[in-house]
């Protein structure tokens, strides 16, 4: 797979892979900013900006723009991470210069008329309704609050039902305005298009945006350290628990062995610790597993499970006495050998179609892993020694520290749930 880098005329940069077997292009951008961006009291605003991106543009209103998206047959849709607001756009090769045009106007001329911006408030708002009985999205709400407390990150992405009934035109306008900019962008085209005209398409797709972005800068998030443990009550008959700590950055030299140890621990499905002494030998849960977040101002290691309410406070402490075991005595052998050749010979995976081939090499790019990464990574990966995941687990590990939160009613001996800051 050859990697181009593409410099527009007017100096806008994009990463190609050629493809002509299909008559197709993928493109895939990023704007640096993400939910983080969220104005104060305005939780949700690049939520709600993502759901407003095909609700009408300069003269088309929702229903003109969305007719015209059907007759060109293209997909257009965006989507808020607490760090970047991702585009993703896929045309026919004999429609991609009126695509451009509709995905141009939607990012520089948006509508935000006031029918649409209701609609689309009620669609969030009973979205957000519908989270409140999820106990699974009620755990990771509850988890962030703790972790980050007034970080940004502790906000909730979709907002909250005040702070969705708060946000305006006016405020969409200003979330645009200051987060669609050149100077924060990344791009990443594949299929049936050579690096010349994609040149041409990048100043006539981005072109009419800022120059430079107005972010307010984020400060390092420091997730305390716990034990905390909380309980939401919820009458169901399977609770759910989130649990974890700090992490590693994804530019911190030992990511990559501590993505090696958490495929051995919890990222690994049937293959992983956690899952073969939780669900295999004690048959406590039905799932459990683990993933490093690599925030851009605050990684994080975060596990999860669920079970039934009688069995969360001994599936929590088999998780616990599992952590603790490796951090103190790192992964078997065989247990890293495995780990290591599955995640090499499931890398090409990740590149089976043009959309995933664009999404990886955007990630790429947003994580500024340079363009050989592909190359290079695994190697990186077949690089790992024992002494290094254990190393990392005992850096990243610290099993009695842990920040918990539970959703559910879970019935267990008094000591073992416990309120918000208590001693663990």
């Amino acid at each position: 797979m050859k990697i181009q880098e593409v410099t527009s005329p007017g100096g806008i940069k994009a990463w190609l892979v050629e493809s002509h077997e299909n008559p197709l292009i993928t493109i895939r951008f990023a704007f640096f900013g993400g939910a983080s961006q969220d104005a104060p009291g305005k939780e949700g605003e690049a939520y709600f900006v993502t759901a407003m991106m095909n609700e009408g543009a300069g003269e088309l209103d929702a229903i003109a723009f969305q007719e015209r998206e059907q007759e060109l047959a293209m997909k257009m849709n965006f989507d808020a991470g607490r760090d970047v607001m991702l585009g993703r756009v896929q045309s026919l090769t004999e429609n991609k210069d009126e695509v451009v045009d509709l995905v141009r106007l939607a990012m520089s001329q948006p509508r935000f008329d006031e029918d649409a911006i209701e609609r689309v408030r009620a669609q969030i708002l009973a979205g957000l309704k519908f989270d409140e009985n999820d106990p699974e999205t009620v755990a990771a709400l509850a988890w962030n609050r703790i972790a980050f407390q007034d970080h940004p990150y502790g906000r909730p992405v979709k907002g909250t039902k005040e702070s969705v009934a708060g946000i305006s035109a006016d405020d969409l306008k200003d979330y645009v305005r200051r987060v669609f900019a050149r100077d924060k962008l990344v791009v990443s085209v594949v299929g049936d298009i050579g690096p010349e005209e994609l040149g041409k398409m990048l100043d006539r797709l981005f072109g009419d945006l800022p120059e430079r972005s107005d972010l307010v800068q984020v400060a390092e998030a420091d997730p305390p350290l716990g034990p905390t443990r909380e309980v939401i009550t919820m009458d169901v008959p399977q609770s759910v628990a989130q649990f974890g700590m700090r992490g590693i950055s994804r530019q911190d030299d030992d990511f990559v062995p501590a993505y090696v140890l958490n495929y051995i621990i919890g990222g690994g499905g049937f293959s992983s610790r956690l899952m073969e002494e939780v669900r295999e030998k004690r048959g406590l849960a039905y799932s459990v597993r683990s993933s490093l977040y690599s925030y851009m101002h605050g990684p994080v290691f975060i596990g999860h499970v669920a079970t039934k309410n009688e069995a969360v406070g001994q599936s929590l402490s088999v998780i616990r006495n599992e952590l603790e075991r490796m951090a103190e005595q790192g992964p078997t052998a065989e247990e890293l050998e495995s780990a290591k050749a599955y995640l090499t010979g499931a890398y090409p995976l990740r590149f089976e179609s043009s959309s995933s081939i664009a999404s990886q090499l955007l990630w790429i790019q947003i994580e500024d892993l340079g363009i050989d990464y592909v190359d290079r990574r695994n190697s990186l990966v077949e690089a790992v020694t024992m002494d290094d995941v254990r190393r990392v687990a005992e850096r990243l590990l610290e099993p009695d520290r842990l920040i918990t939160t539970i959703v559910g009613k879970p019935v267990e001996p008094a000591e073992a749930v416990q309120p918000a800051g208590a001693p663990g």
